[in-house]
Protein backbone atom coordinates (compact mmCIF):
# COMPACT_ATOMS: atom_id res chain seq x y z
CA UNK A 1 0.00 0.00 0.00
CA UNK A 2 1.40 3.18 -1.05
CA UNK A 3 2.11 6.07 1.46
CA UNK A 4 -0.57 8.57 0.22
CA UNK A 5 -3.42 5.85 0.16
CA UNK A 6 -2.63 5.02 3.57
CA UNK A 7 -2.25 8.65 4.90
CA UNK A 8 -5.92 9.09 2.92
CA UNK A 9 -6.99 5.91 4.53
CA UNK A 10 -6.23 6.47 7.75
CA UNK A 11 -7.55 10.13 7.95
CA UNK A 12 -10.92 8.53 7.04
CA UNK A 13 -10.81 5.77 9.67
CA UNK A 14 -9.92 8.54 12.59
CA UNK A 15 -12.40 10.86 11.73
CA UNK A 16 -15.55 9.18 11.52
CA UNK A 17 -18.44 11.15 11.63
CA UNK A 18 -16.46 13.71 13.96
CA UNK A 19 -15.82 17.41 13.05
CA UNK A 20 -12.54 18.31 14.51
CA UNK A 21 -12.22 22.11 15.72
CA UNK A 22 -9.19 23.67 14.14
CA UNK A 23 -8.36 25.03 17.24
CA UNK A 24 -4.85 24.62 16.80
CA UNK A 25 -3.71 27.11 14.47
CA UNK A 26 -1.00 29.53 15.01
CA UNK A 27 -3.57 32.17 15.08
CA UNK A 28 -4.95 30.38 17.82
CA UNK A 29 -5.52 31.64 21.87
CA UNK A 30 -6.62 29.01 24.53
CA UNK A 31 -6.26 29.12 28.10
CA UNK A 32 -5.33 25.65 28.30
CA UNK A 33 -3.92 22.66 26.24
CA UNK A 34 -5.30 18.60 25.95
CA UNK A 35 -2.54 16.88 25.02
CA UNK A 36 -2.18 13.33 23.90
CA UNK A 37 0.30 11.44 23.80
CA UNK A 38 1.71 8.42 21.47
CA UNK A 39 4.64 6.02 22.95
CA UNK A 40 5.58 5.95 25.91
CA UNK A 41 9.29 4.12 26.22
CA UNK A 42 12.20 5.74 27.44
CA UNK A 43 11.87 9.39 25.01
CA UNK A 44 8.04 8.99 25.43
CA UNK A 45 7.92 9.64 29.21
CA UNK A 46 10.41 12.05 28.91
CA UNK A 47 8.05 14.10 26.83
CA UNK A 48 5.39 13.19 28.75
CA UNK A 49 7.09 15.08 32.03
CA UNK A 50 8.48 17.89 30.35
CA UNK A 51 5.24 18.72 28.39
CA UNK A 52 3.03 17.93 31.38
CA UNK A 53 4.84 19.78 33.04
CA UNK A 54 3.76 23.51 31.87
CA UNK A 55 0.77 24.83 34.36
CA UNK A 56 -1.33 25.08 31.06
CA UNK A 57 -0.99 21.38 29.97
CA UNK A 58 -3.62 18.64 30.61
CA UNK A 59 -2.84 15.36 29.61
CA UNK A 60 -6.02 13.72 28.54
CA UNK A 61 -5.00 10.85 26.60
CA UNK A 62 -1.98 7.74 26.65
CA UNK A 63 -0.96 5.47 23.99
CA UNK A 64 1.44 2.87 23.54
CA UNK A 65 1.62 -0.69 22.04
CA UNK A 66 3.17 -2.25 25.39
CA UNK A 67 0.93 -2.37 28.22
CA UNK A 68 3.80 -1.87 30.55
CA UNK A 69 4.85 1.45 29.48
CA UNK A 70 1.00 2.31 29.30
CA UNK A 71 0.75 1.32 32.89
CA UNK A 72 3.60 3.12 34.17
CA UNK A 73 2.60 6.42 32.56
CA UNK A 74 -0.73 6.14 33.88
CA UNK A 75 0.21 6.20 37.56
CA UNK A 76 1.50 9.73 36.77
CA UNK A 77 -1.56 10.85 34.77
CA UNK A 78 -4.64 8.47 36.29
CA UNK A 79 -7.36 10.62 34.84
CA UNK A 80 -6.32 10.01 31.05
CA UNK A 81 -7.98 7.49 28.81
CA UNK A 82 -5.75 4.96 27.97
CA UNK A 83 -5.19 2.97 24.45
CA UNK A 84 -2.99 0.65 22.63
CA UNK A 85 -3.56 1.83 18.93
CA UNK A 86 -3.58 5.39 17.91
CA UNK A 87 -6.09 5.72 15.31
CA UNK A 88 -8.89 4.21 17.82
CA UNK A 89 -7.63 7.12 20.43
CA UNK A 90 -7.81 9.86 17.34
CA UNK A 91 -11.27 8.18 16.16
CA UNK A 92 -12.95 8.43 19.90
CA UNK A 93 -11.08 11.69 21.51
CA UNK A 94 -10.97 13.86 18.23
CA UNK A 95 -12.88 16.57 20.05
CA UNK A 96 -10.97 16.31 22.81
CA UNK A 97 -7.36 16.72 21.91
CA UNK A 98 -5.80 20.05 21.30
CA UNK A 99 -2.14 18.73 20.45
CA UNK A 100 -0.25 15.29 20.03
CA UNK A 101 3.08 14.47 20.57
CA UNK A 102 4.90 11.25 19.11
CA UNK A 103 7.89 9.82 20.48
CA UNK A 104 7.31 5.92 18.62
CA UNK A 105 10.00 4.51 16.42
CA UNK A 106 10.99 6.43 13.80
CA UNK A 107 8.77 4.40 10.86
CA UNK A 108 5.88 5.53 12.76
CA UNK A 109 6.11 8.61 12.81
CA UNK A 110 4.82 10.22 10.11
CA UNK A 111 1.83 7.95 9.98
CA UNK A 112 0.77 9.16 13.13
CA UNK A 113 1.78 12.35 12.42
CA UNK A 114 0.02 12.54 9.37
CA UNK A 115 -3.52 11.30 10.38
CA UNK A 116 -2.95 13.52 13.71
CA UNK A 117 -2.69 16.80 11.58
CA UNK A 118 -5.44 15.96 9.48
CA UNK A 119 -7.37 16.29 12.26
CA UNK A 120 -5.80 19.41 12.67
CA UNK A 121 -4.10 18.76 16.07
CA UNK A 122 -0.64 20.14 16.61
CA UNK A 123 2.17 17.93 16.84
CA UNK A 124 5.30 17.93 18.47
CA UNK A 125 7.30 15.20 16.79
CA UNK A 126 10.26 13.33 17.88
CA UNK A 127 13.10 13.16 15.73
CA UNK A 128 14.40 12.54 13.08
CA UNK A 129 10.85 14.01 12.05
CA UNK A 130 10.31 11.13 9.34
CA UNK A 131 11.58 7.83 7.94
CA UNK A 132 11.22 8.69 4.57
CA UNK A 133 12.13 11.90 2.03
CA UNK A 134 8.58 11.99 0.74
CA UNK A 135 6.76 11.81 4.56
CA UNK A 136 9.21 14.86 5.25
CA UNK A 137 8.13 17.06 2.33
CA UNK A 138 4.44 15.20 3.07
CA UNK A 139 4.50 16.84 6.64
CA UNK A 140 5.30 20.24 5.70
CA UNK A 141 2.93 20.74 3.37
CA UNK A 142 0.48 19.76 5.55
CA UNK A 143 1.68 21.50 8.34
CA UNK A 144 1.89 24.66 6.22
CA UNK A 145 -1.44 24.43 4.22
CA UNK A 146 -3.47 23.89 7.71
CA UNK A 147 -1.34 26.57 9.78
CA UNK A 148 -0.59 24.23 12.49
CA UNK A 149 1.66 24.42 14.96
CA UNK A 150 4.70 22.02 15.41
CA UNK A 151 7.61 21.13 16.82
CA UNK A 152 10.29 18.72 16.26
CA UNK A 153 12.19 17.23 19.65
CA UNK A 154 15.43 18.51 19.36
CA UNK A 155 15.09 19.88 22.64
CA UNK A 156 18.93 20.56 22.76
CA UNK A 157 17.59 23.66 20.25
CA UNK A 158 16.41 25.57 23.01
CA UNK A 159 19.77 25.16 25.25
CA UNK A 160 21.71 28.26 26.04
CA UNK A 161 25.22 26.65 24.33
CA UNK A 162 23.72 25.67 21.24
CA UNK A 163 21.51 29.49 20.79
CA UNK A 164 25.26 30.97 21.93
CA UNK A 165 26.51 29.11 19.16
CA UNK A 166 24.46 30.09 16.19
CA UNK A 167 24.82 33.70 17.07
CA UNK A 168 28.53 34.05 17.52
CA UNK A 169 28.94 32.32 13.98
CA UNK A 170 26.02 34.14 12.63
CA UNK A 171 28.16 37.49 14.11
CA UNK A 172 30.99 36.69 12.10
CA UNK A 173 33.20 35.11 15.21
CA UNK A 174 35.16 33.13 12.48
CA UNK A 175 34.75 34.78 8.92
CA UNK A 176 32.91 32.72 6.52
CA UNK A 177 32.39 29.06 7.26
CA UNK A 178 33.86 26.54 4.71
CA UNK A 179 33.50 23.24 6.52
CA UNK A 180 32.08 21.83 9.14
CA UNK A 181 32.84 18.31 11.01
CA UNK A 182 30.73 16.59 13.11
CA UNK A 183 30.70 12.96 15.22
CA UNK A 184 29.61 10.73 17.31
CA UNK A 185 31.41 7.02 18.80
CA UNK A 186 27.73 6.07 19.24
CA UNK A 187 26.83 3.11 17.38
CA UNK A 188 23.14 2.39 15.57
CA UNK A 189 24.74 0.30 13.21
CA UNK A 190 24.03 -3.45 12.65
CA UNK A 191 26.71 -5.36 10.76
CA UNK A 192 25.63 -9.05 11.67
CA UNK A 193 23.55 -11.26 9.88
CA UNK A 194 20.06 -11.62 9.33
CA UNK A 195 18.10 -13.03 12.58
CA UNK A 196 16.08 -16.41 12.06
CA UNK A 197 13.32 -18.14 13.49
CA UNK A 198 11.10 -15.96 16.27
CA UNK A 199 10.60 -16.00 19.67
CA UNK A 200 7.14 -15.43 21.67
CA UNK A 201 5.75 -12.21 21.89
CA UNK A 202 5.23 -11.21 25.51
CA UNK A 203 1.69 -10.88 26.42
CA UNK A 204 2.12 -6.91 27.44
CA UNK A 205 3.09 -6.30 23.75
CA UNK A 206 0.89 -6.00 20.35
CA UNK A 207 3.52 -6.99 18.21
CA UNK A 208 1.28 -5.77 14.92
CA UNK A 209 0.90 -2.22 16.50
CA UNK A 210 4.07 -2.02 17.26
CA UNK A 211 5.41 -2.64 13.66
CA UNK A 212 2.59 -0.56 11.81
CA UNK A 213 3.05 0.27 8.69
CA UNK A 214 6.55 -1.29 8.46
CA UNK A 215 7.07 -4.94 6.62
CA UNK A 216 5.98 -7.64 9.12
CA UNK A 217 8.83 -9.55 10.63
CA UNK A 218 8.79 -12.75 13.34
CA UNK A 219 9.55 -10.99 17.15
CA UNK A 220 13.21 -11.69 17.99
CA UNK A 221 13.63 -10.89 21.87
CA UNK A 222 15.57 -8.17 22.97
CA UNK A 223 16.09 -6.97 18.80
CA UNK A 224 13.51 -4.79 18.19
CA UNK A 225 11.46 -3.62 21.21
CA UNK A 226 12.70 -1.84 23.59
CA UNK A 227 15.21 -0.70 22.56
CA UNK A 228 17.56 -1.83 19.42
CA UNK A 229 15.48 -0.78 16.68
CA UNK A 230 17.57 1.96 15.70
CA UNK A 231 19.87 0.14 13.70
CA UNK A 232 17.22 -1.64 11.35
CA UNK A 233 16.62 -0.22 8.50
CA UNK A 234 12.54 -1.19 8.69
CA UNK A 235 12.55 0.97 11.66
CA UNK A 236 15.12 3.61 12.51
CA UNK A 237 17.58 5.91 10.77
CA UNK A 238 20.90 4.52 12.37
CA UNK A 239 23.37 6.65 14.66
CA UNK A 240 22.96 9.45 11.26
CA UNK A 241 19.23 9.85 12.22
CA UNK A 242 19.76 9.89 16.22
CA UNK A 243 22.47 12.01 17.04
CA UNK A 244 23.18 12.88 13.65
CA UNK A 245 20.04 15.37 14.54
CA UNK A 246 21.37 16.89 17.38
CA UNK A 247 24.54 18.13 16.50
CA UNK A 248 23.49 18.80 13.16
CA UNK A 249 21.06 20.83 14.45
CA UNK A 250 23.11 24.15 15.50
CA UNK A 251 25.05 24.17 12.48
CA UNK A 252 22.46 23.93 9.95
CA UNK A 253 20.70 26.39 11.74
CA UNK A 254 23.49 28.93 12.33
CA UNK A 255 24.21 28.80 8.66
CA UNK A 256 21.01 28.87 7.35
CA UNK A 257 21.42 25.91 5.28
CA UNK A 258 19.16 24.26 3.30
CA UNK A 259 19.28 20.75 1.95
CA UNK A 260 22.85 19.43 0.17
CA UNK A 261 23.76 19.31 -3.74
CA UNK A 262 25.91 16.12 -3.13
CA UNK A 263 26.02 13.11 -0.77
CA UNK A 264 28.51 10.45 -0.42
CA UNK A 265 29.17 7.73 2.48
CA UNK A 266 32.02 5.73 3.20
CA UNK A 267 31.21 2.75 4.53
CA UNK A 268 30.80 -1.30 3.90
CA UNK A 269 28.65 -2.82 1.73
CA UNK A 270 24.66 -2.51 2.43
CA UNK A 271 23.78 -5.80 4.07
CA UNK A 272 19.68 -4.97 3.35
CA UNK A 273 18.78 -5.25 7.06
CA UNK A 274 21.10 -3.20 9.51
CA UNK A 275 22.69 -0.07 9.00
CA UNK A 276 26.56 0.35 8.70
CA UNK A 277 28.10 0.26 12.39
CA UNK A 278 30.31 3.06 10.82
CA UNK A 279 29.84 6.06 8.53
CA UNK A 280 31.76 8.52 6.73
CA UNK A 281 29.26 11.04 5.25
CA UNK A 282 30.08 14.22 2.99
CA UNK A 283 27.55 16.73 2.16
CA UNK A 284 28.15 19.80 0.01
CA UNK A 285 25.93 22.42 0.14
CA UNK A 286 24.88 25.60 -1.58
CA UNK A 287 26.83 28.72 -0.23
CA UNK A 288 24.41 31.09 2.20
CA UNK A 289 25.56 34.54 3.21
CA UNK A 290 27.30 32.61 6.34
CA UNK A 291 29.36 30.45 4.35
CA UNK A 292 32.25 29.90 1.47
CA UNK A 293 31.44 29.77 -2.08
CA UNK A 294 30.47 26.60 -1.12
CA UNK A 295 30.51 24.40 2.56
CA UNK A 296 31.68 21.13 2.98
CA UNK A 297 29.95 19.02 6.15
CA UNK A 298 31.38 15.79 7.24
CA UNK A 299 29.56 13.59 9.53
CA UNK A 300 31.49 10.80 11.34
CA UNK A 301 30.03 7.76 13.50
CA UNK A 302 30.78 4.70 14.93
CA UNK A 303 33.90 3.01 17.39
CA UNK A 304 36.79 5.43 17.04
CA UNK A 305 34.75 8.66 15.47
CA UNK A 306 36.15 10.88 14.38
CA UNK A 307 39.28 10.20 12.48
CA UNK A 308 42.06 11.84 13.51
CA UNK A 309 42.93 15.16 11.41
CA UNK A 310 44.78 18.30 11.63
CA UNK A 311 41.32 20.62 12.03
CA UNK A 312 40.63 18.93 14.50
CA UNK A 313 43.36 18.94 16.69
CA UNK A 314 42.91 20.94 19.72
CA UNK A 315 45.37 23.80 21.58
CA UNK A 316 47.21 22.07 24.46
CA UNK A 317 47.21 18.44 23.36
CA UNK A 318 43.32 18.89 24.27
CA UNK A 319 41.27 15.51 23.38
CA UNK A 320 37.90 16.05 21.64
CA UNK A 321 34.67 15.91 23.11
CA UNK A 322 33.18 12.05 22.58
CA UNK A 323 30.55 14.52 20.54
CA UNK A 324 30.23 17.77 18.90
CA UNK A 325 30.68 20.02 15.55
CA UNK A 326 33.81 22.25 14.71
CA UNK A 327 33.00 24.93 12.07
CA UNK A 328 36.46 25.94 10.45
CA UNK A 329 36.09 29.27 9.05
CA UNK A 330 38.34 32.07 7.11
CA UNK A 331 39.02 33.73 10.77
CA UNK A 332 39.44 30.66 12.76
CA UNK A 333 37.38 27.77 14.66
CA UNK A 334 34.61 27.41 16.92
CA UNK A 335 34.49 24.25 19.03
CA UNK A 336 30.95 22.98 20.06
CA UNK A 337 30.62 20.24 22.36
CA UNK A 338 27.49 18.15 22.60
CA UNK A 339 26.46 19.15 25.10
CA UNK A 340 26.01 21.81 27.77
CA UNK A 341 29.81 23.30 27.44
CA UNK A 342 30.30 26.34 25.94
CA UNK A 343 31.52 26.45 22.61
CA UNK A 344 35.23 27.47 22.18
CA UNK A 345 37.21 29.66 20.21
CA UNK A 346 40.03 28.95 18.63
CA UNK A 347 42.51 31.08 16.41
CA UNK A 348 46.05 30.84 15.20
CA UNK A 349 46.09 27.28 17.51
CA UNK A 350 45.40 28.55 20.60
CA UNK A 351 42.06 28.88 22.52
CA UNK A 352 40.86 33.08 22.39
CA UNK A 353 38.34 34.15 25.56
CA UNK A 354 35.02 35.44 23.81
CA UNK A 355 34.17 38.70 24.54
CA UNK A 356 31.79 39.01 26.97
CA UNK A 357 30.36 42.29 26.01
CA UNK A 358 29.08 40.87 22.62
CA UNK A 359 27.88 37.87 24.66
CA UNK A 360 26.11 40.08 26.77
CA UNK A 361 24.53 42.17 24.11
CA UNK A 362 22.78 38.45 22.84
CA UNK A 363 20.79 38.43 26.21
CA UNK A 364 20.84 35.09 26.51
CA UNK A 365 21.49 35.15 30.40
CA UNK A 366 23.90 33.17 32.26
CA UNK A 367 25.11 30.17 31.22
CA UNK A 368 23.05 27.41 32.24
CA UNK A 369 24.35 23.82 33.53
CA UNK A 370 21.08 21.71 34.88
CA UNK A 371 19.30 19.50 32.26
CA UNK A 372 16.57 19.41 34.27
CA UNK A 373 15.80 23.18 34.22
CA UNK A 374 17.05 23.59 30.34
CA UNK A 375 15.23 20.29 29.06
CA UNK A 376 11.36 21.36 29.75
CA UNK A 377 12.35 24.77 27.89
CA UNK A 378 11.34 23.21 23.92
CA UNK A 379 8.53 21.75 25.10
CA UNK A 380 6.98 24.73 27.05
CA UNK A 381 7.72 26.66 23.60
CA UNK A 382 5.41 24.35 21.74
CA UNK A 383 2.86 24.52 24.71
CA UNK A 384 2.79 28.22 24.61
CA UNK A 385 3.00 28.32 20.27
CA UNK A 386 -0.64 26.38 20.56
CA UNK A 387 -1.69 28.66 23.53
CA UNK A 388 -0.97 31.70 20.94
CA UNK A 389 2.29 33.08 23.54
CA UNK A 390 4.75 32.13 21.54
CA UNK A 391 6.54 31.04 18.32
CA UNK A 392 8.42 27.08 17.56
CA UNK A 393 12.09 27.20 16.57
CA UNK A 394 11.55 24.00 15.25
CA UNK A 395 8.60 23.80 13.08
CA UNK A 396 8.16 21.28 10.63
CA UNK A 397 8.96 24.02 7.90
CA UNK A 398 12.61 23.87 9.39
CA UNK A 399 12.44 20.14 10.83
CA UNK A 400 11.92 18.67 7.70
CA UNK A 401 14.75 20.56 5.46
CA UNK A 402 17.27 19.19 8.98
CA UNK A 403 16.10 15.67 8.55
CA UNK A 404 15.86 15.73 4.50
CA UNK A 405 19.34 16.21 4.77
CA UNK A 406 19.94 13.41 7.23
CA UNK A 407 17.72 11.00 5.46
CA UNK A 408 19.87 11.82 2.06
CA UNK A 409 22.97 10.84 3.92
CA UNK A 410 21.39 7.59 5.26
CA UNK A 411 20.29 6.81 1.58
CA UNK A 412 23.96 6.91 0.54
CA UNK A 413 24.94 4.22 2.69
CA UNK A 414 23.16 2.19 0.17
CA UNK A 415 25.46 3.27 -2.35
CA UNK A 416 28.70 3.14 -0.81
CA UNK A 417 31.42 5.95 -1.71
CA UNK A 418 29.33 6.48 -4.38
CA UNK A 419 28.56 10.49 -5.13
CA UNK A 420 24.76 10.92 -4.61
CA UNK A 421 23.28 14.49 -6.65
CA UNK A 422 20.44 15.67 -5.40
CA UNK A 423 17.67 17.74 -7.24
CA UNK A 424 15.96 19.66 -4.13
CA UNK A 425 13.56 21.05 -6.72
CA UNK A 426 12.49 17.69 -8.38
CA UNK A 427 13.32 16.22 -4.58
CA UNK A 428 14.59 13.17 -7.03
CA UNK A 429 18.50 12.24 -7.33
CA UNK A 430 20.12 12.05 -10.70
CA UNK A 431 21.25 8.28 -9.92
CA UNK A 432 17.63 7.09 -10.70
CA UNK A 433 19.00 3.69 -8.33
CA UNK A 434 18.69 5.69 -5.42
CA UNK A 435 15.05 7.14 -5.92
CA UNK A 436 13.33 4.27 -4.49
CA UNK A 437 14.61 4.95 -1.23
CA UNK A 438 12.80 8.27 -0.95
CA UNK A 439 9.28 7.08 -0.30
CA UNK A 440 8.60 2.97 1.17
CA UNK A 441 5.31 0.68 0.75
CA UNK A 442 3.03 1.11 4.24
CA UNK A 443 1.87 -2.48 4.81
CA UNK A 444 -1.87 -2.69 6.06
CA UNK A 445 -2.16 -3.32 9.54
Amino acid sequence: MKKREFLKTSALLASGIFLFPSCVSKSAAKKRLRTAHIGLGFQGMEDLRDISSHKQVDVVALCDVDANNLAAALKKHPKAKTYSDYRTMLAEMGNEIDAVVVATPDHSHAPISMMAMEQNKAVYCQKPLTHHVSEARAMNKMAKDKKLVTQMGIQVHSFYDYKLATLLIQDGIIGKVSTVHAWSPKNWGYDGPKPEGSDPVPETLDWNLWQGTAPERPYKKDLYHPGNWRKIMDYGCGTLGDMGVHIFDTPYNALALDVPLTIVNKCRQPNGYGFPEKNTVTYEFPATKFTTDKLTWIWYDGEGAPASQEELLLPNGDTLPEQGAMFIGEKGRLLLPHFMELPKLIVDGKYQELDAAQIEKYKLGTPIRDYASEGPKHYHQFVDSCLGKDTTTAPFSYASRLTETILLGVIAGRFPNQTLHWDAEKAQFAETEANQYLEGEYRKF
